[in-house]
């Protein structure tokens, strides 16, 4: 079997040949990755065929922070063309949990391995554009990487200029108008930013602050998926209200804001 670090592309072609087993579907179409109170979306897409723990299948680790899940499910969604196999990862590993970029993007890859060609990444997020307010979807137009780190390695030249893909931007918008978009901004975490970083952030052209999303979608898009990236602010950036920030409360306000885009992504998921 191959090892996540030597070989993180045969790793994620291993972990996609077992799904192929749990599932009995030999390919996905589509994938999601809910981030964090998102759970309560994923329930708007129906009853999953299957559900297992995200570590059932080869170089997935077991999740490290409360809220985060780790667990995968597997719908199957009408589409105008047919069923549609939906790939639904309930939490992710970060960053800041240590464990190098491998396991943050073995996720997608294993997702893209498993023939998914639209790959939809959720997060929570904190408000940096003084227009957000906390319980708000945006959507990701583009980002800015301050962590340093990439999921490419040696001479990888990928194409960042349609990274969050426009065709389905205008698709999620058309489902609903009123959606606005945003730049996100990748740190590394764990601890949240101090009021003068946002400064900064806000300064450089950023919207959205957050510590994850970034490295995925560059891992799947470099394997050729369409990204959609929906960013919820689950609080306002630090320094933006003076109030501390608190883990708690942002869950709290991921969850409480989720089933709305649970019934836009059910709407929007089959004409991907």
């Amino acid at each position: 079997m191959s090892d996540l670090y030597q070989d993180p592309i045969g790793a994620a072609e291993n972990a996609a040949k077992k799904l192929a087993e749990l599932t009995g579907k030999s390919s996905h179409h589509v994938a999601l990755v809910m981030g964090s109170g998102w759970g309560s979306a994923a329930d708007a897409l129906g009853t999953p065929t299957h559900e297992f723990p995200a570590t059932d299948l080869p170089g997935f680790l077991a999740p490290t922070v409360a809220g985060h899940g780790g667990v995968i499910r597997s719908y199957d969604l009408q589409g105008p063309n047919g069923r549609i196999h939906a790939l639904v990862f309930l939490g992710r590993t970060h960053l800041y949990e240590g464990k190098g970029i491998e396991p943050v993007v073995h996720g997608v890859r294993t997702a893209v391995k498993a023939g998914c060609k639209v790959v939809v990444l959720t997060n929570a997020s904190g408000g940096v554009n003084l227009e957000y307010r906390v319980g708000q979807p945006v959507i990701i137009s583009d980002h800015i990487s301050l962590t340093g780190v990439s999921p490419l390695t040696g001479a990888t030249f990928v194409d960042l200029t349609d990274l969050y893909s426009k065709r389905i931007r205008e698709l999620v918008k058309k489902a609903d108008p009123s959606l606005a978009e945003g730049v996100y901004v990748h740190l590394r975490g764990p601890a949240y930013e101090t009021p003068a970083e946002i400064h900064y952030v806000r300064t450089i052209g950023g919207d959205l602050v957050g510590m994850s999303t970034v490295p995925e979608a560059i891992a799947a898009h470099a394997l050729g998926a369409e990204i959609l990236g929906i960013s919820l602010v689950t609080n306002a950036a630090a320094g933006v209200t003076g109030e501390k920030l608190n883990h708690e409360e942002v869950m709290a306000a991921g969850k409480a804001a989720a089933g709305r885009m649970g019934e836009l992504l059910s709407q929007v998921l089959p004409q991907l």
